[in-house]
């Protein structure tokens, strides 16, 4: 039984492949757009759509039964934001109940009608409530410059990890009322392992 899909994409693009995500040794491809999200110029329109389509497809709700989606958050240059088709792929697991979930980012986004320029990953949690976990955070999980995460409830989760900055913290932030609050911070030092410092309220 194959485990959950952990997404990352690039702008690579690959050959023409049945099917809407696939691996080439340990890396995924997804295809897109996903027509179930409706692009837009503003990427948190994008974002706020995700996790309601990830919640209607098999088994995104379903706790230590469950299966993580994976995808991207990419444009083709011109200012429009699309989600890539959400990918269940990952290293096989045994059959029943798991209390943790693994999806493999996507790699690589192949879109027909021009090149992808990747944003950010996005990934499912299939319980409630589950913040964004350590191996989400650490730097070396880190490719592009956003990586959004939400659970079975639709609590979503934005990391921005400034990997470019020796310097600068890397941010984390909750979405509430259609606006992002920041909760905490990953200080320089801490990246390598996820560590976050929170942020109280102001």
């Amino acid at each position: 039984m194959l485990g959950l899909l952990v997404g990352c994409a690039s702008n690579t693009p690959v050959p023409s492949v049945p099917g809407d995500y696939w691996r080439t040794g340990n890396h995924v491809h997804v295809r897109g757009p996903w027509d179930a999200i409706q692009p837009s110029s503003n990427v948190d329109a994008v974002i706020d759509q995700l996790c309601p389509a990830i919640m209607k497809l098999p088994r995104a709700r379903d706790r230590e039964y469950g299966q993580e989606y994976c995808g991207a958050i990419y444009s083709l240059g011109d200012g429009t934001y699309y989600a890539s088709m959400p990918s269940p792929l990952g290293e096989p697991v045994p059959v029943g109940p798991a209390n943790k979930k693994k999806c493999i980012p996507p790699r690589y986004v192949v879109d027909e009608r021009g090149r992808p320029v990747v944003l950010g990953d996005f990934h499912s949690h299939p319980w409630s409530p589950s913040p964004m976990s350590p191996a989400d955070r650490i730097a070396a999980t880190q490719i592009w410059s956003i990586r959004i995460q939400f659970d079975r409830a639709c609590t979503v989760m934005k990391l921005i990890p400034y990997l470019d900055s020796d310097a600068r913290p890397g941010e984390v932030y909750l979405r509430k009322e259609k606006r992002w609050k920041l909760v905490g911070v990953i200080r320089p030092e801490d990246k390598r392992y996820g560590l976050v410092t929170a942020v109280g309220d102001e």
